[in-house]
Formats: structure tokens, sequence, C-alpha cells
């Protein structure tokens, strides 16, 4: 079927789908919270405590928090389905860095440094985003490793880096999903067509 995809090829789409859906709904809800910051009127120096833009504030916490950990097990998800890119990768990096072989060119080298600098951020994002999960903010708070200060910052900082450079990694893909999506949904279209096809024979019969 000229519309069909592998097996594989669609599993990778649906994680990917499952992981760009939750990242949209965690990046959106962390620029609320980077405009619209958690705490109390601050003495007139938080002019936009109150306000209400589409949900209240505790909707938005608990679609950030749950946006997020989603994201987190999809990104796990697609870590282990791609693992031996990574490594073969992560291979061909080191002998390019010993001098034993040019083994990537300049496009090759600006997809594994923006997919390296998605891992790192989102590896600090998310790590600080399970501190607050467990020691939200106004709790006690052990100050593990850090101050909730900078916890705070990791998190904020890290976030904004990783949606820059998603946004870019979105972009050097961009042809893979609109093609693997059209295929998809186009053999999805066709599968459906035979299937009443076939309904209609059976009733003629």
């Amino acid at each position: 079927m000229a519309g069909s995809v592998s097996k594989q090829t669609r599993n990778n789409w649906m994680v990917d789908m499952g992981l760009f859906i939750s990242a949209i709904a965690a990046s959106i809800s962390g620029i609320y919270f980077l405009f619209f910051p958690t705490g109390g009127f601050r003495g007139g120096r938080n002019p936009y405590y109150g306000i209400t833009i589409l949900f209240e504030r505790h909707t938005w916490e608990d679609l950030h928090i749950w946006t997020g950990i989603a994201m987190i097990v999809a990104a796990l998800i697609h870590l282990a389905i791609h693992w031996k890119w990574v490594v073969g990768m992560a291979r061909r990096i080191f002998n390019e860095v010993l001098g034993r072989c040019e083994c990537m060119n300049g496009k090759a080298r600006f997809n594994v440094f923006i997919d390296a600098v998605i891992g790192l951020s989102f590896a600090f994002c998310s790590v600080s985003g399970l501190y607050f999960f467990f020691y939200p903010a106004g709790t006690y708070s052990p100050g593990l490793l850090f101050s909730t200060v900078t916890w705070d910052l990791v998190h904020t900082w890290s976030g904004i880096i990783m949606i820059v450079a998603a946004m870019i990694h979105f972009y050097i893909h961009w042809n893979w999903v609109v093609k693997v999506t059209r295929r998809i949904f186009s053999g999805r279209g066709a599968t459906y067509v035979a299937f009443r096809q076939s309904n209609q024979n059976l009733a003629g019969n």
C-alpha cells in the first residue's frame, strides 16, 4: 500500500506525537508562570496577581505538572527507541575528537549539537521540575544541593533553552514529520475505504 508505513515508523511517530503534545502543553503553562509568577501580591510588586487567563492558577499548575510528567515519560520512551542511534552517534563523535575519522558533515554536527542541547536542558528541567513536584513552592524545602531560588532559576532557564532548541530540532525534521504524517493518515484512509468496500460486497452477497 502506497500510503502505509512500517510498524516501527508508526510507533516512532506516535511516541513523537505524544512527546510533542505534552511538550507544547508544558511549555505554554511554563510560559504562563514565567510572566505570571507564583506568589502573593508582594506588596504591589506583582500587579498580575489574581489575573485569570483561560484557567485559574491552580489549573495551570496541574496542567504544567502532569503534562511535564507525561513529557518525561514520552522522552524516556523516545530515548529507549533511539538508544542504538545515540550510542552509534556517540562513537562517531568520539572517533572524530580523537582524529580517527571525519565521520560527519557540518549538517550532521549541527543536528547532534542541537540534540545534545535538548538532552542536557531537558535533564536539568526535569530534575528541577521533580524537585518542585516533591517540594512545592511555599512548603518545606530541604535545600537539596541548591536553594529553592537556584532550583527555580535552573528550571526556568533550562526550560527556555529546551524550548528554543526543540523548535530548531522540529524545523530540521519538518520534512520527515510532514511526510510520515501524510503517509500514516493516507494509509488509514485507504484502509477505511477498503473496509467499507468489503462490507458493501458482503452486503451485496
